[in-house]
């Protein structure tokens, strides 16, 4: 097995985005040092992108069939090992390249932030004396070292695949087979799990040795939990603990304002919630730490005498380089995750040139938070994008729903004994004609056809980010899943432009006024709980009283906290910060008056 790697220099990585966007995105920024997340969902697209690379390299090609009983793991093995392979050979071309302007070494060294690394490179290139120079700059070959290659599950996508019609044993499950691909390659990195507990998998993880501590304490893989909430966190962590695994990180995205799939929280804001996890710490790792050596002595492994390093993170809606200042400085977090501003690097991330254009110029109106997922979870999405015409051109022609070439997503037995996705034409038919035979009034058949026939293709259509911008799926209709902050965005840019606009060096935001992340969020929450309360009062959702109280108590005390969170902002940005919030408590007694907290669902006085 390789040497460890040692951490990146960057303070900001670049999370997983879809299926397709990121799949190859180490390739083209860990060399200089940027970590990012690629998805385990796709192996068909995983192995369609081996077999570009390896066409592309001039390297060896050797298929990995579907009819391999254990393809999925194989697959996801061999492409990982691949992208290890060329991510260390370009560090070792770009640690030998010359120290000149446009050298790679020098790109490397360029955009790295302001840190000790950065004024050493600046400190060598001061140095007029040619032998001391030469001594400084071969120290700093050694230190440029590579961005990590993460890879992420999201727990609840374990479809049994069956074969002949017969349900498959638990380890070929499409999660676990994904986690066994992962922890055979040859990767020193972490495993990103999103969504929520999977006992199953959870456990399956002690099945392999690199999530232990080797004799030095080391971890060779380590395991990250993306969480929207402390409690969730917490959960998660002690059930991992107690089985003798330990959460390096805890990555918390804001359940609303990010991209992909959203989920709300019930008004807890990220403010807070970032503000509980710095609060509470070092005791969460300290009682973690207890049950953790005595899952490993059950084991028969050596305990760990001092805790392992424990990073925390954020996600989700950060457009500006104050905002990421303001959660390393303020929060402590250990660093930064910036998805949506980089879907216009197309150096970095997979979008043809149709979809950058129409992210360019998208505005409000076209990126809005659907329920386009058949996970029935909200899902943002543009609406211009080839996966959402094609959707409503289905429609239009009376044959609603997608083929459903992959499906990774189906989990519905409501009308067949194998699963099927709700976002399948097989399924869509079935259930509307279902609708048509019920008894339900006209405005509920319309509302219950305008349900089924809205849930769209994510598996095939996500892919096809990579497959139509790489020529192996010209046919895809690519789906596209960016967060509200596109719309701050309105060219494309190179990864030293980013890179600056995340560090301050310079600006990419359209505009010179931009909603605070913290405002954003917040209205985005006020919308759900407006319209949650609306759709329980038509009878479309069934949720308690308390419910709906505890959400508004979660708004009313982020507001809250926000006012005195204002006075660490300057006199500019406070004053516009405060009205906002302001309007928005009047948003919020609007929606649900102190006079109406006695709410019965679908009785609003």
């Amino acid at each position: 097995m390789n040497a460890p790697t040692q951490e990146s220099p960057h303070v900001f990585h670049i999370p997983v985005m879809g299926t397709g966007f990121s799949i190859d995105t180490p390739l083209k920024v860990a060399r200089y040092g940027i970590s990012s997340v690629i998805s385990l969902v796709d192996d068909v697209l995983v192995e369609q992108m081996r077999k570009f690379h390896c066409l592309r390299l001039g390297l060896q090609y050797l298929e990995i069939p579907n009819s391999d009983e254990n393809a999925r793991a194989s697959r996801i093995t061999a492409y990982l090992n691949l992208l290890d392979q060329q991510v260390r050979e370009q560090v070792r071309t770009l640690q030998s390249s010359p120290f000149e302007p446009g050298s790679e070494i020098t790109r490397y060294f360029e955009m790295l932030p302001d840190s000790p690394l950065k004024k050493s490179y600046s400190d060598m290139l001061a140095i007029a004396d040619s032998a001391e120079k030469t001594k400084l700059q071969e120290g700093l070959r050694q230190r440029a070292v590579p961005g990590s290659i993460d890879v992420n599950i999201m727990t609840k996508l374990d479809r049994g695949f069956y074969r002949n019609g017969k349900k498959p044993p638990p380890e070929s499950t499409d999660a676990l087979a994904a986690l066994r691909g992962y922890a055979q390659s040859s990767l020193c990195s972490s495993i990103v799990f999103s969504a929520g507990i999977n006992p199953r998998l959870f456990s399956y993880l002690a099945r392999f040795e690199d999530f232990f501590p080797d004799d030095t304490g080391f971890l060779r893989k380590k395991i990250v939990l993306k969480v929207s909430d402390f409690r969730s966190a917490m959960v998660q962590g002690k059930y991992l603990a107690k089985r003798g695994l330990w959460v390096s990180e805890y990555r918390i995205e804001s359940g609303l304002n990010c991209g992909g799939h959203a989920f709300a929280t019930e008004g807890l804001l990220m403010g807070p919630i970032l503000e509980e996890f710095g609060r509470k710490r070092t005791e969460t790792v300290d009682n973690f730490h207890g049950a953790y050596n005595k899952a490993l002595a059950r084991m028969e492994r050596a305990p760990v005498q001092s805790p392992h390093e424990v990073r925390i993170t954020m996600q989700g809606g950060i457009g500006t380089a104050e905002e990421n200042r303001f959660l390393l400085e303020h929060y402590g977090a250990d660093g930064t995750g910036w998805g949506t501003p980089f879907m216009l690097v197309p150096e970095v991330i997979n979008v043809d040139d149709a979809h950058l254009e129409k992210l360019s110029v998208a505005g409000d109106s076209d990126v809005y938070l659907s329920d386009r997922s058949p996970l029935g979870v909200p899902f943002w999405c543009l609406r211009t994008s080839a996966s959402e015409e094609a959707r409503r051109q289905r429609i239009a022609a009376d044959k609603p729903g997608s083929p459903c070439p992959k499906g990774y997503a189906a989990s519905n037995t409501e009308f067949t004994d194998l699963p099927i996705c709700t976002a399948s034409r097989t399924y869509q038919k079935r259930k509307l004609e279902q609708i048509a035979e019920s008894d339900l009034t006209p405005q509920q058949v319309d509302n219950a056809r305008k349900s089924a026939m809205a849930k769209s293709c994510i598996c095939h259509d996500l892919a096809g980010n990579a497959t139509v911008k790489h020529g192996i799926d010209m046919g895809a209709y690519p789906a596209v899943c960016c967060g509200p902050g596109i719309v701050n965005f309105a060219r494309t840019a190179s990864l030293e432009e980013m890179v600056g606009h995340i560090y301050g060096r310079l600006s990419l935001l359209t505009d010179s006024y931009r909603p605070h992340m913290f405002i954003r969020e917040l209205s985005l929450n006020v919308d759900s709980f407006r319209k949650e309360l609306q759709k329980a009062s038509e009878g479309l959702l069934d949720k308690t009283a308390k419910y709906f109280q505890d959400f508004k108590c979660n708004l009313i005390a982020g507001i809250e906290y926000y006012q005195s969170l204002a006075e660490q902002f300057s006199a500019e940005q406070r004053e516009r910060f405060l009205q906002e919030l302001d309007a928005l408590f009047e948003e919020v007694e609007k929606v649900l008056p102190e006079s109406a907290t006695g709410i019965v669902p679908g009785v609003v006085s």
